[in-house]
């Protein structure tokens, strides 16, 4: 099996494509993979020319963390979620998420997630007991990884763009339902950085690995505007 890595060694240079050798079982994830790439003292690109080892980030390497999202195969996932039994036989691409910067190889800079709840001021403040019926909806608005993926795959997000994307509609979604005096100004911070530039194209959902159901958060956040 050919593994063809884009590679880049710093955020200054040009990326290029470098491609490994892998013969053994295709039962593991694409994670594991790479760990067992950089196992090797002497790591060697297919042509025999010697590698520096790949950078890229993990952590909890069980889907909880998010760390090791990159695109496998075109298709943006978490690396430790993704298995090479599920992927084509003969050749597996690995590339760094496209709307980040790249720090090094898979390894890219996510802060602007961070950044953007910020500047938004996205924090309940002072707590405010909330309707039962919400408790569902808002433990799985909770379960963002900040992982990425879904501004990844959206047709609307752009970096540096105000559109802040879906994990910014879901923690709005927590913010405004939970917070006492902060929720009708996190309500304005929606409409401005979700609301005016989402298509619905619902991409978001679907790459989401923990499943959160994006377009509900939109909907309850969007009947809120009326009042």
């Amino acid at each position: 099996m050919r593994i063809r890595i884009l590679r880049q060694q710093s955020p200054f240079s040009e990326p290029y494509w470098q491609t490994f050798s892998y013969e053994g079982s295709r039962e593991i994830s694409v994670a594991a993979l790479i760990d067992e790439l950089n196992y090797k003292d002497d790591l060697v690109d297919i042509d025999g020319n010697k590698a520096e080892l790949i950078s890229w980030e993990c952590s909890c390497l069980q889907g909880m963390c998010g760390g090791c999202a990159m695109v496998i195969c075109g298709r943006p996932a978490l690396a430790c979620e993704t298995f090479l039994k599920d992927l084509p036989e003969d050749e597996v691409t690995l590339e760094p998420l496209r709307k980040f910067p790249t720090v090094s190889d898979l390894l890219v800079d996510r802060s602007i997630i961070q950044e953007n709840l910020k500047k938004a001021n996205t924090y309940i403040e002072s707590y405010q007991p909330t309707d039962s019926k919400e408790h569902e909806h808002q433990y799985l608005a909770a379960k963002c990884l900040k992982c990425g993926l879904c501004l990844e795959i959206c047709p609307n997000y752009a970096k540096g763009d105000k559109f802040y994307g879906a994990e910014f509609a879901n923690d709005s979604y927590l913010v405004a339902s939970r917070s006492a005096n902060h929720k009708h100004d996190i309500q304005k911070e929606y409409e401005e950085h979700f609301a005016a530039g989402c298509s619905k194209s619902l991409a978001c959902e679907d790459i989401c690995p923990m499943k959160i159901p994006t377009l509900a958060s939109m909907a309850k956040l969007n009947r809120r505007k009326k009042f």
